[in-house]
């Protein structure tokens, strides 16, 4: 990377942290320019000149990019570290000493599924916002028997606190009727937190378990909870193409 960038840019192409996690760095007071605390994200530095610190650690000018495919258990946070020992997703994959690696979005504690991790900060920015669009698949196991009029109700666009969420592709895979429970498949390409246990509960079903299956492209296939692999290049290339990198 050279010449002048944004310094939360220089922070995610240095694998510190996605843009928007960078951001927040920022405003905490943690990053370091040629060891001044900096606090305006859009600060313009040269990241091959300039020294640039989180915690005191030095960012890197341009580490090898890493891309992991996590199958995520239930009972692990989607965080790097958690003040409280509680268990994490970086417990779960293998890194060095140092190393920068974070999700792209985030699953709740109690659900399951796949999660991308990488030290990619534009692509992990680029996946998780909803500008650019990116299809992700869950199938839902809700309490009560679904009928046409919730399910229509999901598709069109729930109302929550912040807003009417976008329309998703909602499909009922089967029902339970002796056991009060219906199994749902959703597409969405938001990222509202916990946007589909709200909008379940919306429409009056709440979410007994969720679990992610694809990202774009990405499927479970071949991963079972707890087990990960490397990406592709080729499946790097996808998801780059997906949201408009070179």
């Amino acid at each position: 990377m050279s010449g002048t960038v944004r310094l939360q840019k220089a922070l995610a192409e240095g694998g510190a942290a996605s843009r928007r996690a960078a951001e927040r760095l920022i405003a905490e007071g943690r990053v370091k320019v040629n060891g001044t605390t900096v606090t305006a994200p859009g600060t313009k530095v040269d990241p091959g000149r300039d020294r640039i610190e989180v915690d005191g650690k030095e960012v890197p000018v341009s580490p090898p990019k890493r891309y992991f495919l996590l199958y995520k258990p239930s009972g692990y946070l989607s965080t790097v570290r958690d003040t409280h020992g509680r268990k994490t997703v970086m417990d779960l994959l293998p890194h060095q000493p140092g190393e920068r690696l974070y999700p792209a979005g985030r699953l709740d504690r109690d659900a399951e599924g796949l999660l991308l991790m990488t030290n990619d900060g534009e692509l992990a920015f680029r996946l998780t916002h909803p500008r650019y669009r990116v299809p992700k698949t869950y199938r839902v196991l809700v309490k009560g028997t679904v009928r046409r009029e919730a399910l229509q109700s999901l598709k069109r666009g729930v109302r929550l606190e912040e807003g009417t969420t976008a329309p998703v592709e909602a499909e009922l895979v089967c029902r339970d009727h002796r056991q009060g429970k219906s199994l749902l498949k959703i597409t969405l390409t938001e990222g509202k937190k916990r946007q589909i246990k709200r909008m379940c509960e919306a429409v009056g079903h709440p979410v007994l378990s969720l679990k992610r299956i694809s990202i774009a492209s990405l499927d479970v296939k071949g991963l079972e909870p707890g087990s990960w692999r490397h990406l592709s290049k080729d499946e790097v290339q996808q998801l780059y193409s997906l949201v408009g990198l070179s």
